[in-house]
């Protein structure tokens, strides 16, 4: 028996620009329509009119792949084809299509897309080589259309933008070295200096669900020309200049988004909740939008109102790329870039220069984009309230896009340096006296007495009801060890039986911040230029560490930690709390909670190591890791960028490093030979200090 698709063929058809590129046109609505002669077809077929003139219907229609192609499998005999693609129709007649037989054509339809360079002065194109610009000469890219069909058709259909029926265009400007800031649609500024060599610029032109092309062009870039100079002559030795790279952008982000979720900024968030009438009344009653305040304990509705308030707080600020920077900031990045540079820079580098694709149009981090591709089988849900709420999405199965877009940029090494500064033992102390529990025989806190008539009591009486309800100490340390190889020492710690620790941790961040001091001293030497490929190297190695603790409790337990960890310093920036606990006026301590940590430790006779230590370390080294954690460090292989990454965070990589040593007495620029103590665990070096300190009493 004869099989049933023997008389079919494979029609196989690219659809390109005709225009001079021959670039493939991706997304292009290919229909083929089969052409009767007044004839009725074969029996099986379908049945089409007979007519003395050639009909003809659409028997089957595909879009194009990115690289332009459709294959079609049809039955044998004549076919007509009708392209369309960024607002122009192509038709095409006389198309064969032979039995067991594979026909393939390429249509060309009359886009015209090109680019074009314009030297943003006059007096420095070379003479005679067109193609050729001097170094340092900026170029203005202008993408746009160079035949008179794509023009008209861009009118037409931009009249619609946004309307019925046109989907929104968006040009993409990129190049293979150097960044390029964007001024209009279709338009941006490369700066060339420093780029010798052969330059590739694309441009794509893209609809959003719809048709998108490329064009590209080259240019070359020649070093300034030698000039002859004579006479008495100075020189001057200068540090190596920045050379900008793509991932600058993100670690602006995170000194904003870490600065967004500070003590101040949360302190003035909690003042307006608590004494702001309308405020308040966004978080109270029982139609409240934001969260549930309901705490099985009478007496704590003040309590639960700062709970709630302080997760709202992070919900909100964690991890939002905000560059409306201030005045003194803006001035602080622009000396970590090492040029000029204002707000819609900013912005533009990092949604047109980071940022990638994925999902056909979510913009994500690079890391976060080859994690993506490796579930890809896994569809992506809406938690934007787009017909869910969020305890239906979070059900569901699927990726969070709001986890995506927007990943929350906090670390958990802030809490762990925090707790290691004594933060949640004097919250504890201050917590057992309020329940009249003596500590000692002869109690240090014995005359904190607090009354009932001003508010911190009542808080307090919510705070210690609602112990039941917050992290434990074991929950805290087994995850400490399980992202950073990170061990609590003392009474109340626990004795770890853990399942996966990150061993090797400690090591490789302090020879990473080993490293950078030997690239500082050659990065100040103005003879020589400094290398970045140790550092690199380095990175990599603790990039990929933070990638294997982030699991498990990562997403969860960090902020619940910092939820924790805010509200305790809010309370001990209460005003009554000085008044019952005393302190020292004069010293200048940077946020108002900080001095009643150092009274506890007095007068409980802990370490005298100040908090403003240890916070040091708890800023720095989160915002450090960071950096590191959400780079694209497994795919960057040029010095430069961790060259950069040093330079731009060397205001914090020296403090960390300062801070370690107040903290342990642990030098981390020390030479490998005396290196040693740099791989024992923190808390070791603390219990060591305070048996000394304990030893001299």
């Amino acid at each position: 028996m004869k099989d049933k698709d023997t008389d079919k063929g494979t029609l196989k058809i690219r659809v390109q620009d005709c225009k001079g590129s021959c670039a493939p046109i991706a997304n292009a609505l290919v229909q083929v329509m089969q052409v009767y002669r007044g004839a009725t077809p074969a029996k099986g077929k379908s049945q089409a009119p007979i007519t003395e003139e050639p009909t003809s219907r659409i028997v089957t229609s595909a879009k194009t792949d990115k690289n332009g192609y459709v294959t079609f499998e049809l039955d044998a005999g004549e076919y007509n084809v009708s392209v369309e693609a960024l607002g122009m129709t192509q038709h095409f007649t006389d198309i064969g299509v032979t039995e067991c037989g594979c026909s393939e054509h390429d249509l060309c339809v009359p886009i015209g897309f090109g680019i074009e360079f314009v030297h943003c002065r006059d007096d420095t194109a070379l003479a005679g080589c067109p193609g050729l610009i001097e170094a340092g000469t900026p170029i203005k890219i202008v993408a746009k259309p160079t035949s008179q069909e794509f023009a008209q058709a861009l009118a037409t259909t931009g009249e619609l933008q946004g309307g019925s029926g046109f989907p929104k265009r968006v040009i993409d400007i990129r190049t293979d070295r150097g960044l390029v800031t964007r001024t209009a649609e279709g338009e941006a500024i490369l700066e060339t200096g420093g780029l010798e060599g052969s330059l590739n610029v694309s441009a794509r032109y893209r609809e959003e669900d719809g048709p998108s092309m490329e064009a590209s062009r080259s240019v070359r870039v020649a070093p300034k020309p030698t000039q002859p100079i004579s006479g008495d002559v100075s020189v001057t030795l200068r540090r190596s200049a920045m050379t900008e790279t793509a991932d600058m952008p993100l670690w602006t982000v995170i000194r904003a988004a870490t600065s967004a979720i500070s003590f101040d900024n949360y302190k003035k968030f909690m003042d307006d909740v608590l004494c702001n009438r309308d405020a308040r009344r966004e978080f109270e009653g029982p139609d409240s939008k934001h969260c549930s305040m309901a705490l099985p304990f009478p007496g704590v509705e003040t309590y639960s109102l700062v709970k709630c308030a302080t997760e709202i707080f992070l919900m909100t600020h964690c991890g939002v790329a905000d560059f409306d920077l201030d005045t003194e900031t803006l001035r602080e990045e622009q000396l970590r870039y090492g040029r000029k540079i204002n707000r819609d820079d900013l912005r533009a580098l990092w949604n047109d220069g980071y940022l990638v694709e994925v999902n056909g149009g979510i913009k994500t981090l690079p890391y976060l984009a080859l994690i993506r591709s490796r579930l890809g089988e896994v569809p992506l849900k809406d938690d934007t309230g787009n017909g869910f709420n969020r305890a239906e999405v979070a059900n569901c199965f699927g990726l969070l896009r709001s986890k995506l877009e927007s990943p929350c940029l906090l670390e958990l090494i802030w809490s762990y340096w925090h707790e290691e500064g004594m933060l949640v033992q004097t919250m504890k102390a201050i917590g057992m006296r309020f329940q009249n529990r003596r500590s000692s025989e002869r109690d240090p806190m014995m005359r904190f007495d607090i009354d009932p008539l001003r508010p911190l009591g009542n808080l307090l009486w919510g705070y210690i009801q609602d112990e039941q309800h917050r992290l434990t100490i074991t929950r805290r340390a087994y995850t400490y060890d399980q992202e950073y190889g990170l061990n609590l020492v003392g009474r109340a710690a626990p004795r770890l039986r853990a399942a996966d620790s990150r061993s090797k941790f400690l090591e490789a961040f302090h020879n990473l911040l080993q490293l950078c001091s030997i690239f500082f001293k050659s990065d100040d030497d103005t003879t020589v230029i400094a290398d970045g490929f140790p550092i690199i190297n380095a990175i990599r190695e603790v990039h990929l560490l933070l990638a294997e603790g982030a699991h498990n409790q990562f997403g969860d337990l960090p902020s619940t930690a910092r939820q924790e960890m805010l509200i305790e310093q809010w309370l001990l920036a209460r005003p009554e709390m000085r008044e019952f606990l005393g302190g020292r006026i004069m010293v200048p301590y940077s946020e108002v909670w900080m001095d009643r940590v150092d009274t506890v430790k007095r007068i409980q006779g802990w370490t005298d190591t100040t908090i403003t230590d240890f916070h040091d370390l708890a800023v720095f080294g989160e915002q450090l890791l960071l950096s590191i954690r959400w780079g694209h460090w497994t795919k960057v292989h040029d010095p430069a960028n961790a060259a950069n990454w040093a330079r731009y965070w060397r205001s914090e990589i020296q403090s960390y490093i300062h801070s370690y040593r107040a903290v342990t007495g642990v030098d981390l620029t020390a030479e490998a030979r005396q290196s040693a103590d740099r791989f024992v665990q923190p808390s070791v070096h603390l219990r060591r200090r305070l048996d000394q300190q304990l030893a001299k009493r």
